[in-house]
């Protein structure tokens, strides 16, 4: 089970960084583009006049899914900005108790917002809502990625929970006290 687990939240992290790539590729050849054809401007030639149409909308899309789709990844991470001051002055005992509280209270939130998120993909497929746009996207999609995205921080946020109220620590703890003592050092 913690290698399929492992293996989900590594898998998200790949499809947000390949989201990240689309968005950059996409920009990178319309910015291209326009250099080519100030170019050809310049030297008096026809421009060419590639333009990648909804281009800031697709891109939006992509970040939209790559943010929730990295969620999970970067919570086993240790990357998700966290009141660790305040942690750190705790007892073990009562941060263990808190941890509990924190993970469990995150995990109800976020399925309740995964529910909303895919009850919103399901509407919007259900009435083939398309974004406005040159290029008409099927909103569910982006909406789908974002419910998808959420889902796998909840089941992240649900293991973290359980490792904690096992063990006593969160499987991040160790990089984040290796950050913490390497400033101090």
């Amino acid at each position: 089970m913690r290698k399929s687990l492992d293996l989900l939240f590594h898998l998200t992290l790949w499809l947000s960084a390949l989201c990240l790539v689309v968005i950059a590729l996409m920009v990178g050849i319309q910015l291209a583009a326009r250099l080519v054809d100030g170019a050809l401007k310049l030297a008096g030639l026809q421009p060419f006049g590639l333009v990648i149409l909804s281009l800031a909308e697709i891109a939006g899309y992509l970040l939209a899914a790559a943010s929730f789709l990295a969620l999970a990844g970067t919570l086993k991470a240790g990357a998700h900005i966290r009141v660790t001051m305040l942690l750190a002055a705790l007892p073990e005992t009562v941060r263990h108790k808190v941890e509990v509280w924190a993970f469990g209270a995150s995990a109800a939130f976020c399925a309740y917002v995964t529910w909303q998120l895919g009850l919103f993909a399901f509407v919007s497929w259900q009435f083939n809502e398309v974004s406005p746009g040159v290029i008409r996207v099927p909103l569910a999609l982006p909406q789908a990625a974002m419910a998808f995205g959420a889902l796998v921080l909840t089941i992240a946020l649900i293991d973290e929970c359980m490792i904690v109220f096992r063990r006593g620590r969160p499987s991040f703890r160790a990089v984040e006290d290796a950050v913490t003592l390497g400033k101090e050092g």
